[in-house]
């Protein structure tokens, strides 16, 4: 205790600090306190032992005494004082540390409370945003008095404003994953409210040609707006993205909206049967609780026939990671394939016994020219003219079924084109299922 009250001296007779920041420089040494409690329990310590020297008449003691009223910021020190007939004159200023900003906790919280009435949330969390100014000056103090127990100002705000918030709105604390966390500057006390991101997954069809998966950003003006994209700032005039995620959005008050799905498909292919997986992201969601029958509904509306989701639902971060693992998943497409020439039954046949469970290669077309292998498992063929086929494929995820068909100049191993050895396109693609099962 000797130590801990000469070290209390040694900064009182250097530094203005409150009760907090004195406190904070010992908060290691107990538990059970707040900081302002432990300072203020500190300087009563030097007021007892400032008063029982100046009894004994020892000199020590009116020094003790004078350093907690003035720089200790302390009402009883000062009272002690006069009761020994001392009279003290010097003005206290403001603590060195935190310039009084601990005694606005009440007014942070209060302020703080009435910003997140806005939201909806069970757990939350207080972040603190403290000036490098004032971090440097706690550590210039505690290098001088090799202070090794203390703990960081921001740590102390963001306990005690969030003990203070808990109690006004009754919602918990949460560390690890708050729905709402508050950035709180408490020396120019601004606060801003980031709430997590709401995840919601379902699967979608798309039922039409030429519409995009992602929202597409002009590459003229980078999405600000200009004559190219006039002025909306996108290639095309809607996407998939947005046909789902604009209602979740006006559903949730939310300020921006993300599609995640399990793989895309090509602006011209449509995703038919069960529909393909997706994750929403919406970004700083004001309301969590929905209701996802109705927003499904309005998005099948507003869609109008170009898409179509079901199975709408809460999801998660986790699962938007388990989503992009899917993207490898086996699927199965509809291409109809066009030829240069006729072809024959048995070119088909052959067609189908080369194609069958093979690993098939393909090499993308950038600067490292990475090669890839994805499975093939089946291919079903159909006539529908002589030069004409339609082929059902059952693939691994990734398999570009358009290079398949024409050998991208050699770059895809077999190939349709190549096996047949005829000119061979793709004039119409179709996912038809996604993540389906292998025997």
């Amino acid at each position: 205790m000797i130590l801990i009250v000469d070290t209390a001296e040694e900064l009182l007779g250097a530094y203005v600090l409150c009760d907090n920041c004195l406190g904070r420089q010992f908060a290691m040494l107990s538990h059970g306190f707040t900081n302002k409690a432990r300072g203020e329990a500190i300087k009563n310590i030097m007021i007892l032992e400032g008063s029982r020297l100046v009894d004994e008449g020892d000199r020590r003691g009116r020094k003790i005494l004078g350093i907690v009223a003035v720089n200790g910021l302390s009402n009883l020190a000062r009272e002690t004082l006069k009761t020994h007939g001392i009279k003290s004159d010097k003005k206290s200023g403001i603590c060195y540390v935190c310039s009084g900003t601990f005694e606005f906790i009440d007014e942070f919280a209060k302020n703080i409370s009435e910003i997140l009435s806005e939201y909806e949330y069970q757990t939350f969390l207080i972040g603190i945003k403290i000036p490098n100014e004032v971090e440097e000056r706690e550590d210039e103090l505690r290098a001088r008095f090799n202070i090794r127990w203390g703990e960081s100002i921001r740590n102390e705000f963001s306990r005690e404003v969030g003990k203070k918030v808990a109690e006004i709105t009754g919602r918990t604390p949460d560390h690890e994953k708050p729905e709402t966390t508050v950035i709180l500057n408490p020396f120019t006390k601004k606060a801003s409210v980031e709430s997590n991101p709401l995840y919601v997954e379902g699967r979608y069809k798309k039922l039409v040609r030429g519409l995009s998966q992602i929202r597409r950003i002009c590459s003229e003006c980078s999405g600000k707006g200009c004559q190219v994209c006039g002025w909306t700032g996108k290639q095309s005039s809607e996407s998939i993205e947005e046909l789902i995620t604009l209602p979740i959005m006006k559903k949730t008050k939310g300020l921006g909206g993300v599609l995640h799905a399990a793989g895309r498909e090509g602006l011209d292919v449509r995703v038919l049967g069960k529909g393909r997986r997706f994750i929403v992201e919406i970004k700083n969601p004001r309301v969590r609780n929905i209701d996802m029958q109705p927003v499904q509904n309005e998005i099948n509306k507003e869609a109008n026939g170009r898409i179509e989701v079901s199975d709408l639902k809460l999801s998660s971060r986790e699962g938007v990671k388990r989503l992009k693992e899917e993207e490898g998943v086996a699927r199965i497409y509809s291409a109809t394939v066009e030829f240069a020439r006729d072809v024959t039954d048995e070119e088909l046949k052959r067609l189908k016994e080369c194609l069958d469970n093979k690993f098939i290669s393909q090499t993308a077309c950038y600067q490292t020219m990475r090669t890839r292998k994805k499975y093939l498992y089946e291919v079903k063929i159909k006539r529908l003219k002589f030069n004409v086929i339609e082929m059902l494929v059952q693939c691994q995820g990734g398999l570009s079924i358009r290079e398949l068909i024409s050998g991208d100049d050699g770059r895809t191993s077999p190939s349709v084109a190549d096996i047949i050895d005829a000119s061979a396109k793709c004039i119409q693609l179709d996912v038809m299922d996604v993540h389906v099962e292998v025997d």
